[in-house]
């Protein structure tokens, strides 16, 4: 069984300000996974492309800014960070939301090329505008 190859990986364009957030994250990491294809195997990369546009403009629901937590460990003893959603969107959106996603691929060796498939943008402008998007 061969790997896929880069030209039948398709483009998906995802728009944050019409979806929910974790709906939208969810199938930007299962579009990543390749699982929506018939041909899905675990240990192949057979993903697609995912652009995120509007990054600044999330559509989440409920309280979650401010109750939704995030942690960070910086690797030495006690210094465990954490911080609200809210603040963690400020300060950089795209790299929240990398983080997320990546949180829920599998921890394997494919991680690194699926989440460097993933291209995040804060306004509408992106340079893939001539590149055919799949719906």
């Amino acid at each position: 069984m061969t790997q896929i190859t880069n030209s039948q990986r398709k483009w998906h364009l995802i728009d944050l300000s019409q979806e929910v957030y974790g709906r939208a994250l969810s199938r930007a990491a299962s579009l990543l996974a390749g699982k929506n294809k018939p041909e899905y195997l675990p240990n192949l990369d057979q993903g697609d492309y995912v652009v995120m546009i509007n990054a600044d403009k999330l559509n989440i629901t409920g309280n979650k800014l401010d109750q939704k937590i995030i942690y960070k460990h910086t690797g030495y003893l006690g210094n465990m960070k954490q911080m609200t959603l809210k603040k963690s969107l400020e300060k950089s959106a795209s790299d929240t939301i990398k983080k997320s996603i990546s949180g829920m691929l599998p921890k394997n060796k494919l991680l690194k090329d699926r989440v460097a498939r993933l291209k995040i943008y804060e306004g509408q402008e992106h340079p893939h505008q001539n590149i055919s998007f799949e719906e």
